[in-house]
């Protein structure tokens, strides 16, 4: 502790990888000493991700009879994920707790969308409570994988480990299209409950005919999000692959200690 009684940062320090580890009391100390000059719950993009909690909240309170303000509160919340990055970079105010409630968030928001239209199409509710469990698992097990290798962020992914998520994640343009797609897909489905009034294209072919705006839109959606599940397959196999890679490098590492006191 500093004279003023608050945490020294230089306290228990460890080098682990790429990265500094501070000691959990250490960071506690220091979060509760913040000052509102420096404080990292209140960042701008931290606001931003308040906001799009609260929006997210606002789309489940009106998912189940007014579909207008859910779908509208519930687009707003998703389109403030690619502001509140831009935000944090141009303001200098990146942070490990951003990056993590920004993922929490998306994780949450689409699950309880999911859950919704596992109730609204029950003959297709393990394929949303799968897509549930996919989105949680690969997501958790990738970001614990980038934390034991050292790394400061779970979008620092090299080629060299997989090709497929260095492009997902080292282009914005991709990984907004592919999450932006993904969402949009689910919000065709849950809109398709509720509008069944035809566009009227059966003057350009008869399969267009019977065709609602949900299902037009949710038709080319689709295929971004297989796509993007395929991604979460990857990203689940290589983060697993990581993983025991991690455990023989200890186990090994383990014998050679073994074997030196013997």
């Amino acid at each position: 502790m500093t004279k003023n009684g608050s945490a020294n940062p230089s306290r228990k320090m460890r080098r682990r990888g790429s990265i500094d580890v501070v000691d959990a009391k250490v960071a506690v100390d220091l979060a509760t000493a913040q000052t509102y000059s420096e404080n990292v719950f209140l960042f701008i993009p931290n606001l931003i991700g308040y906001t799009r909690i609260i929006l997210a909240g606002l789309s489940l309170h009106f998912m189940s009879y007014h579909p207008k303000y859910c779908t509208l509160a519930y687009v707003i919340s998703c389109l403030l994920d690619a502001v509140d990055g831009q935000a944090a970079r141009a303001l200098g105010q990146t942070s490990k707790f951003g990056a993590v409630l920004d993922m929490v968030t998306d994780r949450c928001t689409t699950s309880c969308l999911l859950c919704y239209l596992s109730s609204a199409y029950p003959n297709y509710a393990m394929v949303f409570q799968f897509l549930i469990a996919l989105d949680f698992a690969s997501h958790y097990m990738h970001m614990y994988s980038s934390l034991v290798t050292g790394s400061r962020s779970h979008k620092l992914v090299t080629s060299e480990v997989s090709r497929i998520l260095w492009y997902y994640y080292n282009d914005s343009r991709t990984l907004f299209f592919m999450c932006a797609g993904n969402e949009l897909f689910f919000v065709s489905l849950y809109l398709m409950k509720w509008v069944d009034t035809p566009i009227g294209l059966g003057v350009y072919s008869q399969l267009l005919a019977n065709l609602t705006w949900p299902e037009l839109v949710a038709i080319p959606s689709a295929f971004v999000c297989v796509g993007k599940n395929i991604i979460n397959l990857v990203q689940l196999w290589k983060a697993s692959k990581i993983l025991v890679g991690v455990d023989l490098a200890e186990r090994a590492h383990a014998r050679e200690v073994q074997a030196k006191k013997e």
